[in-house]
């Protein structure tokens, strides 16, 4: 630690990414991206923006692109709020919304950004245990000090809660914000978007890297009451104005409007994920159920930390995650069908 670092410098524990290769040949299942590109029509949106007005300033409200999402959730602009990405949103919201010194709380298996953001802006927090199953434990989420942020579909464990719970969560936690992290919720049953009227105190995170194909653009937004969203926006322009630039801005309007596009895409991915699932299963793997674009697997006889690293010698990239609990298990993101059956080659090749 250098002298001439902050206290915040200092005490910060940097996320770590997903590995990046830049390799042609290799299979890339380690980052949650999608395997297919986004709508022509963002691409349409976005060569003719190029040419437009590059030298001006974007939007700052990008209400445009508000107005799309409100649409689309049944919702009203001023329900939504948007950023460069969910994990700036994400971000914007633990500035926004806990206290330091008031314990938030958060599944000890989770997104790791959370911790990396509680210590970033000395945040107390409790990482809560999963149950055995790798479930939330549902009540040992109420009466929170200062809130509670959870996925779901949980990552990496990919295990989806159902309407019932989360009502429970937030219903005890009335006078505290509970934040609910949905980036893969469009592979999944119901997002809680539909609660936002009924519940002051929820606050819905979704990112358009996923299941719009648009992780190179950086765009993610929060769903809530406006009282929440005019909380984020204080934060936001008190940061940064122009968080979303305008190719941005205007291809995530396009990815929105496009519903055919986006639904033939998310139906591929997850019939794919069903038929991956089935296979993982032939070949001696325990799947947790999987509602997202991955899944998060363990061998009954083979090492997880093995089996990555001669996955990784023969060109496809797994995630494992070296923590307790979870040090036996890989995540592995659902490509194409033709990404898989390399999958399967390569994996069959290791696991003889």
């Amino acid at each position: 630690m250098s002298k001439f670092w902050s206290s915040v410098a200092g005490r910060t524990e940097p996320y770590v990414a997903g590995e990046q290769i830049d390799q042609e040949d290799i299979i890339k299942l380690n980052t949650n991206e999608n395997p297919y590109p986004p709508s022509p029509k963002v691409l349409d949106a976005i060569k003719k923006e190029v040419d437009r007005k590059l030298n001006l300033y974007p939007s700052p409200t990008a209400d445009q692109l508000k107005r799309e999402i409100a649409t689309y959730h049944n919702l009203r602009q001023d329900n939504i709020f948007v950023g460069n990405g969910s994990d700036e949103v994400l971000a914007f919201s633990f500035m926004a919304f806990f206290e330091p010194g008031k314990v938030t709380r958060f599944p000890a298996i989770s997104y790791s950004f959370y911790p990396v953001y509680a210590k970033l802006f000395n945040i107390s927090y409790e990482e809560v245990p999963l149950n055995r199953d790798f479930t939330l434990p549902v009540e040992s989420f109420f009466q929170s000090e200062g809130g509670v942020i959870f996925p779901n579909p949980n990552a990496p464990t990919s295990i989806y809660l159902e309407f019932e719970s989360i009502i429970e969560i937030l219903e005890n936690n009335p006078n505290q914000v509970v934040i609910i992290d949905e980036a893969y919720v469009d592979f999944a049953s119901e997002t809680a978007a539909s609660l936002i009227h009924r519940y002051d105190n929820l606050v819905v995170v979704q990112t358009m890297s996923k299941s719009r194909s648009l992780a190179g653009l950086r765009v993610g937004f929060a769903m809530g009451n406006s009282d929440l969203i005019e909380a984020l926006t204080r934060i936001k322009d008190s940061f940064n104005s122009y968080t979303l630039d305008r190719l941005a801005i205007v291809g995530a309007e396009a990815a929105v409007k496009d519903t055919e596009y986006f639904t033939a895409t998310i139906e591929k991915v997850i019939h794919t994920r069903e038929w991956v699932i089935t296979e993982m299963k032939k070949r001696g793997f325990h799947v947790l159920p999987s509602q997202a674009n991955f899944i998060f697997v363990c061998h009954y006889n083979k090492l997880a930390e093995e089996l990555y690293t001669k996955l990784k010698k023969n060109s496809v990239l797994v995630r494992h995650f070296n923590k307790p609990g979870i040090e036996n298990y890989l995540r592995i993101t659902i490509g194409t069908d033709e990404d898989m059956e390399i999958f399967f080659k390569k994996l069959d090749n290791v696991l003889r």
